[in-house]
């Protein structure tokens, strides 16, 4: 990416020397000269310009690679979108495990650190929350009352060392078949929030009668009543208000436990950092994308875990993460879910084009094509090390890909239940996310939003459009996630956000 000094209103964005088109910076108003062709109509901000000739049913070029085709001919200068775009399959050359090679981690000495929780197990938190989970929404309310009450009575006026006591419920649960591929998803998601470093204890509230039985999964997961895991259920409690008691007591009893951890200094490579985006505009491939892509590499050499996601948003980039497998198997497991994401879209009767949304359109962006190349920047240039299925433990270091959809909450849930300590949100439309347990710090692509949403956004990469280089946008980034990890509070904490984000993907038939 080259910034255009040439042309000082407009300006305009070159992308790659075999791209045929251009990024405008500002707004491209008819007749203004822009990188040696006249515009034929106005181009939006974010918006892409061709700068060569296009026939019609040519590839359409940008960081080299192909985000659609011309549906028409497109002269030099004229706005390319989705009036004279169209997308059809091609062929990708996978090439796996071309790009593959041996990280340089620093060694433990040299690394950089942050003030973290370390508990029994070895595992590091940046946060220490307690939490009531529920198996079913049937339960949801009473969960809901009991995290109320706790507030009412003012519980954490003793325990300094809390965060906050989080009712993370669920509309789901129940009518689903108890052996599918849904309810094996909910079972793994609710038992990586349970394990998750950044939660000091958890109550888990049940119905009764549900698919999503508390014992069968307690065995399934081998989980033990303790000081600080308790679970009951509606029914064989006697209610409501007796279960609003019950829980109430059993937080009593969990607080001082978890209240007695404190922060000590460890290691980069003790986080798990989950990469995300929403709300995506023409400018996030261009800023905070391979920003946080820079960063992701920063901690990937401090010997950290970074987490890439949304499948349905590396479609059509997926063949440049598979030269970077580690081994061909690792990249195979790539491509075999942009297989089962096909079938997907195709059973429900959609196609993979139907991301991007609405807003992703009005900021720039036409096809999901284009879309995937600026989402798969966040995951940095190193090795991928491996594949996981949604939800599922991340027990490998460095770069790997979890299985999302590209829906952000159901997507940061199903990393967060993979262990993520912290998390990374970029954003060109200006997305109000926020996550518990795990911090979420906001990335604006462009400085517009950033000003606008300044209580939401914690970093600008707008000014990477004048002049601030990728790597050093990347180390600014790096530093802010070693301060939240340490206990600084995003915007979006600040705000309150995250109660209401818990989304685990709900998969098959409601029965």
């Amino acid at each position: 990416m080259m910034l255009d000094k040439q042309a000082s209103s407009p300006r305009i964005v070159r992308l790659h020397e075999r791209d045929n088109l251009v990024v405008a910076v500002d707004s491209i108003a008819p007749g203004a000269a822009a990188h040696g062709v006249m515009a034929k109509n106005r181009v939006p901000k974010g918006h892409k310009m061709a700068v060569a000739p296009i026939a019609q049913g040519e590839a359409i070029l940008k960081f080299g690679q192909i985000i659609g085709f011309a549906s028409k001919p497109i002269e030099p200068g004229e706005w390319v979108h989705e009036h004279n775009v169209e997308m059809h399959a091609f062929s990708r050359d996978y090439r796996f495990a071309e790009g593959a090679g041996s990280e340089a981690v620093l060694p433990i000495e040299a690394r950089a650190t942050f003030e973290g929780y370390r508990r029994a197990n070895g595992r590091v938190g940046t946060r220490n929350y307690l939490a009531i989970l529920t198996s079913v929404n049937c339960s949801a309310s009473v969960a809901r009352f009991i995290a109320r009450e706790a507030e009412r009575s003012g519980l954490l006026d003793e325990y300094p060392n809390i965060d906050g006591i989080i009712p993370l419920v669920h509309g789901t649960g129940c009518g689903m078949d108890q052996k599918g591929e849904g309810a094996e998803i909910l079972k793994r998601t609710q038992w990586g929030y349970a394990s998750n470093p950044n939660m000091a204890g958890v109550l888990m509230v049940g119905l009764g009668c549900e698919v999503f039985q508390i014992g069968r999964w307690k065995e399934l997961y081998r989980i033990e009543e303790t000081d600080t895991f308790r679970s009951l259920t509606i029914q064989d409690t006697g209610g409501t208000r007796k279960s609003v008691e019950a829980g109430l007591a059993a937080i009593r009893e969990m607080l001082p436990v978890a209240n007695r951890v404190h922060r000590e200094t460890v290691p980069a490579s003790e986080l798990v950092l989950a990469l995300q985006c929403g709300g995506s505009d023409g400018y996030s491939g261009i800023t905070a994308n391979p920003a946080l892509g820079a960063a992701a590499d920063l901690l990937v050499r401090n010997g950290g875990t970074a987490i890439l996601s949304e499948t349905p948003e590396i479609y059509g980039a997926e063949h440049l993460l598979t030269r970077r497998a580690a081994t061909r198997e690792i990249g195979e497991k790539l491509v075999d879910l942009i297989g089962w994401w096909e079938d997907y879209t195709t059973r429900n009767k959609g196609e993979m084009n139907n991301n991007p949304s609405p807003g992703n359109k009005a900021g720039g962006l036409t096809t999901i094509l284009e879309k995937s190349l600026g989402a798969a920047a966040k995951g940095g240039t190193t090795t991928l090390t491996d594949v996981y299925r949604y939800a599922e433990p991340v027990t490998a270091k460095g770069f790997v890909f979890m299985d999302t959809p590209g829906y952000d909450p159901v997507s940061a849930t199903g990393q967060v239940a993979g262990g993520a300590n912290v998390l990374c949100f970029t954003t060109g439309r200006g997305s109000a996310y926020g996550c518990k347990p795990t911090p979420s710090i906001k990335l604006a692509t462009n400085s517009d939003v950033y000003r606008r949403m300044i209580d939401d956004m914690d970093i600008d990469c707008g000014d990477i459009l004048d002049g601030v280089s990728i790597a050093e946008k990347g180390q600014e980034i790096f530093d802010k996630i070693l301060m939240v990890a340490s206990g600084e509070r995003s915007k979006s904490e600040i705000l309150g956000y995250g109660d209401a984000e818990f989304l685990p993907w709900q998969v098959g038939a409601v029965m």
